[in-house]
């Protein structure tokens, strides 16, 4: 079946007491039960929700999974995986991840006697150094955010193969339309659902997809025991959101392409990090595990100052200034001093996450349209 046919059938039955065609907002906080122990499968709906379920099986399906849950926030996700984790176990994971995932392992779970390394995945060679018979999580994203490096999903899956390592891959940057990292042989597969999932800026949610059934059942026994579950009004908006989620990545991508090469052969920008350029380093790879390059892009200007970098982030009329992405429309952010704030600059600057990088999230809007914004911002 065709990634758009799913997008828009998956999980979608009519309602049977109405025959509604779009899933119904069950918001309900329990179920009546026929008799103690005897009900219709709904029991609590921290447990159970209707509408979760429909998005769950639909969200399942666009990774080519068995499995779906979903959670309160993509970080809420994360949490749930770093839940399957004891004291003494190790987490190995990209140096240039996500703050806010950054800030979950070293301030939350550290102290829970979990330890972290922080390594260059870029070549597979790195990982396997810090593998030893405590590792129990290989977490990877890519593209990373916000240095747009790229990770070779096969190859890290093939370095946990029969060492009872779990391999979780962040794919919110691809999104399932561009990604499907358990075809690669990944365990688990994270989404801030609040990205290009829900796809208008107007929901926080996360989920994981997974293949194997024994898993699922300790990630739903940490989803129900945990409580970080969404509201049926915030899968409902997930669901309307992925009906579009092929055709809106499709410009998303084209759009992502033309400014990329635009910022490339301005003469007051410095580096461009865009996995689609024959010059990136993780080019090859990005070639064979995606199917094309996305809308984010990240990018230096020559003059490498806070001021210059400020003037651009305060001039750009279609790109609004702020945190997130994957929406409708474009985004310019700052990561030294919004997304990765959390990170220590000498740990920011030690992985290439400049003072003054800028990084752009490329909407749905007219192409030319965002690219005359970015050259009068840039001057």
């Amino acid at each position: 079946m065709e990634f758009g046919t799913k997008a828009i059938h998956a999980g979608a039955e009519p309602d049977p007491s109405t025959g509604a065609i779009m899933t119904p907002i069950y918001q309900t906080s329990t179920y009546v039960q026929e008799a103690p122990g005897k009900n219709k499968g709904y029991e609590y709906a921290r447990s159970q929700n209707p509408t979760r379920e429909a998005l769950e099986t639909a969200l399942a399906a666009l990774e080519n999974g068995k499995y779906g849950l979903c959670f309160s926030s993509g970080v809420a996700a994360t949490d749930a995986v770093i839940k399957l984790l004891a004291p003494g176990d190790e987490v190995i994971a990209a140096s240039d991840m996500y703050g806010g995932t950054y800030r979950l392992f070293t301030k939350v779970f550290e102290k829970f006697g979990i330890k972290f390394h922080f390594v260059d995945m870029q070549d597979a060679a790195n990982i396997s150094k810090y593998i030893n018979a405590n590792t129990k999580l290989i977490w990877l994203e890519t593209p990373t955010n916000p240095l747009m490096n790229i990770v070779d999903i096969q190859a890290v899956a093939n370095l946990a193969k029969g060492k009872n390592i779990i391999v979780c891959v962040d794919n919110t940057f691809a999104s399932p339309y561009l990604q499907n990292p358990l075809d690669m042989g990944a365990d688990i597969v994270m989404h801030s659902a609040t990205k290009y999932l829900g796809g208008h800026s107007d929901v926080i949610h996360g989920c994981l997809v997974m293949n194997d059934k024994d898993l699922k059942d300790k990630l739903y026994f940490i989803q129900k025991s945990c409580g970080a579950v969404p509201g049926p009004q915030d899968c409902f908006l997930v669901l309307r959101g992925i009906k579009t989620l092929h055709v809106r990545m499709e410009r998303h991508s084209e759009n992502g392409e033309k400014i990329a090469h635009f910022l490339k052969n301005h003469p007051k920008v410095g580096k461009v990090y865009w996995p689609g350029f024959e010059d990136h380093p993780g080019h090859a790879i990005a070639k064979k595990q995606m199917r094309s390059f996305g809308g984010m892009i990240s990018f230096t200007l020559k003059d490498e100052t806070i001021a210059a970098a400020n003037k651009v982030l305060s001039s750009t009329k279609l790109f609004s200034l702020a945190e997130s992405l994957g929406g409708v429309e474009s985004l310019i952010n700052h990561p030294a001093s919004m997304t990765h704030a959390s990170i220590p600059r000498e740990e920011r600057i030690k992985n290439g996450l400049s003072d003054s990088l800028i990084r752009l999230s490329v909407g749905i809007e007219g192409a030319d349209d965002l690219i005359e914004d970015l050259k009068k911002a840039i001057g």
